[in-house]
């Protein structure tokens, strides 16, 4: 067999192939494959829980009533109001709004507003207890079946406003 020239290129070619090999893609790790769809805002981070649990506070003595008994029964209901929040707070986040003045190379001041809005329903009363001798507590969890019916509900709201 007589090697030609025009035969180099291509024999040289076929020598550096033989030495690559494939990999099925299911084998690839997970940081070579770029993701199929891109991460949506509200992608929940804590989904690998069943249930999300909130808990609120409320100081018994600063209700506003003379009352005693009708005193705790304000500081009940405020931490129950301070749970819904905080359950608020998981399911769709938080606005924050947040202003810093430097003058001089000095920080004059800094302001933070924070903002919570949503709707909750379906939330678990699992206790509605005293902590010390001035302070209600209580705690709520809400299904994680029920925190993806209410965010895609919030989506739906947010598509028709956008009409």
């Amino acid at each position: 067999m007589r090697f030609h020239r025009s035969m180099a290129p291509l024999l040289l070619a076929f020598v550096a192939l033989t030495g690559c090999n494939t990999t099925p893609r299911n084998q690839l790790s997970a940081v070579a494959i770029a993701p199929t769809e891109p991460a949506s805002m509200i992608t929940p981070m804590v989904e690998k829980r069943e249930t999300l649990v909130a808990t609120g506070y409320a100081v018994i003595s600063v209700q506003n009533h003379k009352n005693p008994a009708q005193q705790r029964l304000l500081a009940i209901r405020a931490s129950k109001l301070d749970a819904y929040r905080s359950l608020t707070e998981q399911v769709y986040g938080q606005h924050l709004d947040a202003t810093t003045t430097v003058a001089d190379m000095t920080v004059m001041s800094d302001t933070f507003r924070a903002k919570v809005e949503g709707v909750i329903y379906g939330a678990v009363m699992v206790s509605i207890a005293p902590v010390g001798e001035d302070t209600y507590e209580t705690t709520l969890s809400l299904d994680q079946q029920v925190v993806k019916d209410l965010r895609s509900l919030y989506l739906t709201q947010l598509a028709a406003r956008r009409r």
